[in-house]
């Protein structure tokens, strides 16, 4: 039974003691998890962060593998890499006196990653699994006039809804920012009203702007931004905006000068749902479940949207 007194993704994770917190896409995408670690970390809760990486790993020295499809990355590890996220947020991390180490999965498909996350939550000894996307576009179920981009999102959902004996969720932030990508926000709405009535949305709330978390996030969030000056997180980025007060088409990086951005209140707000229940909702799912590579799940995505009807773009109607 969950309370308004207490966020239900906080009720879900009462019991658990160690808990992992993965980024689902890729990239900047862990550091959308940095203030629920930090939230979880003060309530006394052991939390580990990981990330599907658009590093390639492979080159990197054989000492970083702890498992078949698992590096643990640390702010020593060595690589001519100039777009390594999991370093560093690895030598943030080890500024602010936390532990240090990121752990990596390789760009795969389901089938790979699922056994990757299997050996993680093993050897960790996991009790449960948060999923943090920066943006919602993990919430297209495929018949959307616009999926923004899917592909990492729905293979890291994947595995981990063929994961039994750890409770799993997911916890997107970002409201807004994937239209971009062409998401229409119509659709993450109705999306979420269709997860209300199956049981699997969870509920939102917002990262109080003048809390230690979102402190935190800050600071990582400019040092991620200082240390990758050509390829900035623009999602985290917007959120950071977001967290601070800014609205409207408030810039912070030549990659976006060609569009107007909407940071708004929203882009702060988690929204956080039933990880099983969500990968029931998603359409094409059941295409990718033996995949070994990555482009057999962006196969799978397109054979599925070849054979049904998509919805159209809805404006806000206020």
């Amino acid at each position: 039974m969950f309370s308004l007194s207490e966020p239900p993704l906080f009720t879900r994770l009462k019991d658990a003691r160690k808990i992992l917190i993965a980024g689902a896409g890729g990239g900047f995408d862990v550091y959308a998890g940095i203030p629920l670690a930090l939230a979880l970390r003060g309530v006394g809760k052991q939390v580990h962060l990981a990330n599907l990486s658009f590093t390639n790993l492979t080159a990197l020295d054989m000492d970083i593998w702890l498992q078949p499809g698992v590096a643990a990355i640390t702010p020593e590890t060595e690589g001519k890499h100039s777009y390594f996220p999991e370093r560093v947020l690895a030598s943030w991390l080890a500024s602010e006196g936390l532990p240090s180490t990121v752990y990596a999965f390789p760009r795969v498909g389901v089938q790979p990653l699922r056994i990757a996350y299997r050996s993680l939550l093993s050897h960790l000894e996991i009790d449960a699994v948060v999923l943090v996307d920066g943006g919602t576009d993990i919430l297209m179920r495929g018949d959307e006039v616009g999926l923004g981009t899917p592909e990492e999102d729905m293979t890291s959902l994947a595995a981990l809804a063929g994961v039994d004996g750890v409770d799993r969720l997911v916890a997107c932030i970002g409201f807004g920012i994937d239209t971009y990508h062409g998401v229409c926000h119509s659709h993450v709405l109705e999306n979420l009203a269709s997860l209300t009535r199956t049981g699997a949305y969870l509920g939102a709330f917002s990262i109080p702007p003048d809390s230690a978390e979102a402190a935190a996030y800050l600071r990582a969030v400019d040092h991620a931004q200082a240390a990758t000056p050509r390829r900035p997180s623009i999602v985290n980025g917007q959120i950071a905006a977001a967290i601070r007060g800014e609205f409207g088409n408030s810039q912070f990086t030549e990659r976006t000068a060609g569009s107007e951005l909407f940071v708004n209140p929203l882009m702060a707000m988690y929204f956080t749902l039933d990880l099983p229940g969500l990968a029931e909702s998603i359409g094409y799912l059941p295409r990718m479940e033996e995949s070994i590579h990555m482009v057999e799940v962006a196969m799978a995505i397109r054979e599925h949207r070849e054979h049904i009807e998509r919805r159209i773009w809805r404006a806000f109607p206020h």
